[in-house]
């Protein structure tokens, strides 16, 4: 019987021990799947178990390696996928209730890619309703409910990639498919202890997922390390013809031959975007484990030099990009009763006012995009990559509405989020905007309610190798990617 050290295994070690023929796919399959029923409730992480699917893919991994016949390091290797991507007759519900009984008849690119690595679809994982495209107050906001961060089930994973976010750390598949516009690799990776690679804009085929924003969509792994991030991204990234966006530029990336090489690969210019986490920016104890973070890299070889952000307003320019492409993405459905199906009240009314945004008001964020990714492009004339907390702060209580969350904070003399935060609290926005790439990896947990801490690092565009370098030198020398949640 497959116990949890099996399950914990990287898709590396799991790969490893498929092709040698010392690990069923089938007895993988099978127990993944029972941990996914097991946990998968507690966690709030599963929109749809695919056991038929994943079986008879299962069975055919077995025959094909047993003959010698080797799809690469994903084969055998379940996974999940956010269920905002389509899966041939099995539901694709978006999270949200309007939309549970679809089906499509078809798979999308990126779940079509894995099947061809040999990979298996376990689950579709669950997600915010929509991916939060009209904005949400609770994590609540789901078909499925809310999923829990595995380290306090009373905190949110985050959103809205929430069940990869829950599913990935808990060991209940070896990695996940997320989508991120606007935050919703990284935030989930950082708040459940993920390694989650957000892609350069186009990396990867969107056809067959959910467009909330034509211009900012991006889907991407999530694992439980950076070197598991590159292989998955070897598999899903490359041209496609169903998706005009997509690049043409070729990625490949193998990890070095050996740990020496790999902890020297740290040795990058790093710039570094440090908040001021005694004011409203962040948690102190985010403060302390991202300097500590820091002083790891440093010893790696990294030279580090504190900088800052161009002086842009990231956050309503990203805000106004994917709010006016959400609208006439989905105006349709917002101008029909099914709108009141939508479980959150403030996605429902948020959605409701992106059909008043100003043609000019999203027009002036595109203009103002272009400055941005200019500039953005300009700080990789002096650094390999920016190193930022993920999150400033660590995951918020469930049962506290997002909103009286920002009360409470200005009530202690904090000001609320609506004000313009400093720049340097706002690189996800920023290389949102530029469409470049980032990784954030576990970097530390607070101490009163074990809540995972994370790091990121952004990069130039179409250099995927260089944020992976960084973290995977960064898990040489750290074990935070290795601790796991006590679930029962």
């Amino acid at each position: 019987m497959i116990g949890e050290d099996i399950l914990y295994l990287s898709v590396q070690e799991l790969g490893k021990l498929l092709q040698a023929r010392k690990l069923s796919p089938v007895e993988l399959t099978e127990a993944t799947l029972a941990r996914l029923e097991h946990l998968g409730p507690k966690l709030g992480a599963v929109a749809t178990l695919t056991r038929e699917r994943a079986l008879e893919e299962a069975r055919s991994a077995e025959r094909e390696i047993a003959a010698g016949k080797s799809r690469g390091p994903l084969h055998g290797i379940p996974y999940g996928a956010k269920d905002l991507l389509a899966t041939r007759g099995i539901p694709t519900t978006w999270g949200a209730p309007a939309f549970k009984n679809q089906l499509f008849d078809y798979d999308a690119t990126v779940v079509r890619k894995l099947r061809d690595a040999g990979a298996i679809l376990v689950a579709k994982l669950s997600m915010i309703e929509l991916a939060g495209g009209g904005g949400y107050n609770s994590g609540h906001a789901s078909l499925q409910g809310a999923s829990r961060c595995p380290y306090n089930l009373d905190h949110w994973a985050g959103g809205s990639s929430s069940g990869p976010g829950a599913a990935v750390p808990s060991a209940l598949v070896a990695f996940a498919i997320g989508s991120e516009t606007f935050g919703s690799i990284i935030t989930p990776a950082a708040y459940s202890g993920a390694s989650g690679l957000r892609p350069t804009y186009g990396r990867v085929s969107r056809h067959g997922a959910m467009a909330l924003s034509w211009t900012m969509d991006k889907l991407g792994p999530m694992c439980r390390s950076a070197i598991d991030c590159g292989l998955v991204l070897n598999a899903i990234a490359g041209e496609d013809p169903r998706d005009a966006t997509s690049r043409k530029e070729p990625y490949f990336w193998w990890p070095p031959n050996d740990e020496m090489q790999a902890r020297s690969r740290a040795g990058k210019r790093l710039g570094i975007l440090r908040p001021d986490f005694s004011t409203a920016e962040g948690d102190p104890e985010v403060g302390a484990a991202f300097d500590e973070a820091v002083r790891v890299l440093r010893s790696l070889g990294a030279r580090v030099e504190e900088t800052d952000l161009p002086d842009f307003p990231y956050n309503p320019v990203a805000t106004l990009l994917y709010t006016g492409e959400a609208a006439s993405i989905f105006r349709p459905f917002i101008e029909s009763p099914r709108l009141d199906e939508l479980l959150d009240e403030t996605q429902r009314a948020g959605l409701r006012s992106a059909l008043d945004l100003k043609a000019s008001d999203y027009l002036d964020a595109f203009r103002l995009r272009t400055q941005i990714a200019a500039a953005m492009g300009e700080l990789f004339n002096s650094y390999d990559a920016l190193v930022a907390p993920s999150r400033t702060s660590p995951a918020p209580r469930l049962d506290q509405k997002f909103d009286a969350a920002a009360r409470e904070r200005e009530k202690q003399g904090q000001p609320p989020e609506n004000r313009k935060p400093a720049p340097k609290s706002q690189l996800i926005a920023a290389s949102n905007i530029a469409g470049l790439p980032a990784l954030s990896v576990p970097c530390g947990f607070t101490k009163e309610k074990n809540l995972p801490i994370a790091i990121q690092f952004v990069a130039d565009a179409l250099r995927e190798d260089v944020c992976i370098e960084c973290a995977h030198a960064f898990q040489l020398a750290t074990d935070w990617h290795k601790r796991r949640p006590a679930l029962g």
